[in-house]
């Protein structure tokens, strides 16, 4: 297929993680222009391996099966976990317990690079009134917010004992088109994506470098110029749909919190069974 970005380099086994999901079955035929071999792993169905893939089911909240997961491995794009809002206890064995493991396997294996899907819910109660910046204070709008701001904060710890190098992505809403106003601002276009993830990947220095993954949307609440040393430079936008959404959507209540803050519908999920009353 055609892909949107262009990159000279390549990896002998590339890692994706969460393969099956949504935005792991965007990337999964794009990614092998990275690679020789394209790693792909889940718990739910991979299909059938194309030229190229191996198929390595594995529950994250699993250390040994993560362990060898990793196993021969140059880089991964962690997709993995749960990527919706839900108790706590769904949300730990998976993105916060499955991403310590997915770090701690890298380590041992001498993986160098891991993209990890970090979300923009992490600053999800920021105001949508506001203009923030990766450096700007975390804000998470829920339990999933959190899990991600545990993994920035997992990513940060080892690539300072360990030198792993993260780029982590607070993902916006990645579809194939806006569906409301408040994605105006927020929305990744699978092209774009592509591009952000092989900006992280192929950079040649980042530490541990946050970015927001968002379009070149002309309504913007999240400002990337301290990620630029990527080399992210998204080419789709928002507006083409302005019209459309703005007809489907003519008036905003700015006395609902979902409508106020950045997080939008996150920020008024829950509580969930099992949480204290």
């Amino acid at each position: 297929m055609t892909t949107a970005s262009t990159t000279t380099l390549r990896f002998h086994r590339l890692l994706l993680t969460g393969a099956a999901g949504a935005l792991g079955r965007v990337l999964r035929p794009r990614l092998k222009a990275c690679c020789d071999r394209l790693r792909l792993s889940d718990i739910a169905e991979l299909g059938a391996a194309a030229d190229g893939e191996e198929l390595r089911p594995a529950a994250l909240e699993d250390k040994a099966a993560v362990m060898a997961l990793l196993e021969g491995v140059d880089a991964v794009v962690h997709l993995g976990g749960v990527s919706t809002e839900h108790a706590f206890e769904t949300i730990l064995p998976a993105n916060i317990v499955g991403a310590y493991h997915v770090y701690e396997a890298a380590r041992v294996h001498g993986v160098r690079r891991i993209v990890f899907a970090s979300s923009n819910h992490v600053t999800g109660f920021h105001r949508q009134s506001e203009t923030i910046g990766p450096r700007d204070p975390v804000r998470p709008d829920g339990y999933y917010g959190l899990s991600k701001a545990f993994g920035e904060n997992l990513a940060q710890f080892y690539f300072d004992r360990h030198g792993l190098e993260t780029v982590s992505l607070r993902i916006g809403s990645s579809f194939p088109e806006p569906v409301d106003r408040r994605m105006l601002a927020t929305w990744l276009s699978y092209d774009d994506l592509e591009r952000l993830v092989v900006a992280a990947l192929s950079a040649p220095v980042v530490g541990h470098t946050v970015v927001y993954g968002m379009s070149d949307n002309p309504l913007s609440w999240w400002d990337n110029t301290a990620a630029r040393h990527i080399g992210y430079r998204p080419q789709d936008s928002s507006e083409r749909f302005r019209a459309a959404v703005e007809a489907r959507q003519q008036r905003i209540d700015t006395t609902n919190p979902v409508a106020l803050y950045q997080g939008g519908g996150f920020v008024a999920q829950g509580p969930f069974p099992g949480d204290c009353p």
